[in-house]
């Protein structure tokens, strides 16, 4: 038995078996729904954004899990209300991320 399974794993057919996915090289969609820490390269789930009031079209900066509520500077709007996670949007607001560098 023991031999057997000599054979078995120094053979040069399980030398040359392929892996099922590329690890020097993941898929964008797996590498997202990967936790932060344990992604090939770190980075947060977090950003910063411009959201767009629509009632005064002013642009705000907000942070994507704000833990307050968020009110627009210039017609005290709700832009955005906390949730457990990332912060809600409010209807009609639009946003864009903001470039990090």
């Amino acid at each position: 038995l023991v031999f057997a399974s000599f054979i078995l794993f120094n053979s040069p057919q399980a030398a040359k078996m392929p892996l099922a996915v590329d690890l020097l090289h993941p898929r964008k969609e797996d590498e997202a729904r990967k936790h932060k820490l344990k992604r090939l390269v770190q980075s947060p789930n977090s950003f910063f954004m411009d959201v767009r009031c629509p009632g005064c079209a002013n642009i705000s900066t907000v942070f994507s899990h704000a833990q307050t509520v968020v009110l627009c500077g210039d017609c005290s709007q709700v832009l955005c209300q906390p949730t457990g996670g990332k912060a809600r949007l409010t209807e009609g607001c639009s946003f864009r991320k903001k470039k990090m560098f």
